[in-house]
């Protein structure tokens, strides 16, 4: 199913919505865990854009492992990139939660519930910045990694 499409590989074609989608999802969460005003405002947004990263992540995997029956193992690439979907989910859920958090506390009419909530948002958000730098750096990797495969034995370095 995630083999070929036209004749063309699948896993460069979702690859690269996962580049574009997954670091915008992690901008956008660091965005809202450290600037509270925009939660309420982008905070929907973002969780979209990490909801359909996070969806394609496996795609990319499944379609990566059908390109290796092909093309041949890719090393470390396919390790790191099957690790992707656990830095993705944290980013997620603690977005989403972040958001729901917000979206709950913009409306809580009591201060004392407003106080409460506040600290527990406080610690969401600094996961959530932590989880968005995690999944960054192993976005970095698996890409690096993917590079090295396709291209490493093709370009060589200017002597």
């Amino acid at each position: 199913m995630f083999d070929l499409v036209n004749g063309l590989p699948v896993h460069p074609l979702v690859v690269h919505a996962v580049v574009v989608l997954l670091p915008l999802s992690i901008i956008g969460t660091i965005a809202i865990a450290v600037r509270p005003g925009w939660r309420v405002r982008y905070g929907n947004l973002v969780v979209a854009t990490s909801l359909v990263a996070t969806i394609l992540v496996p795609v990319a995997s499944s379609s990566g492992e059908a390109l290796q029956s092909r093309v041949g193992n890719p090393g470390e690439h396919a390790e790191l990139g099957d690790q992707l979907i656990w830095f993705a989910l944290p980013v997620l859920i603690l977005g989403a939660v972040l958001v729901w958090m917000s979206h709950r506390q913009h409306r809580a009419d009591s201060a004392a519930s407003a106080r409460g909530g506040h600290r527990a948002v406080t610690v969401v958000a600094a996961l959530a910045v932590l989880a968005g730098l995690a999944a960054g750096v192993q976005v970095y990797r698996v890409g690096d990694s993917g590079a090295r495969a396709a291209w490493g034995d093709q370009v060589s370095a200017p002597r």
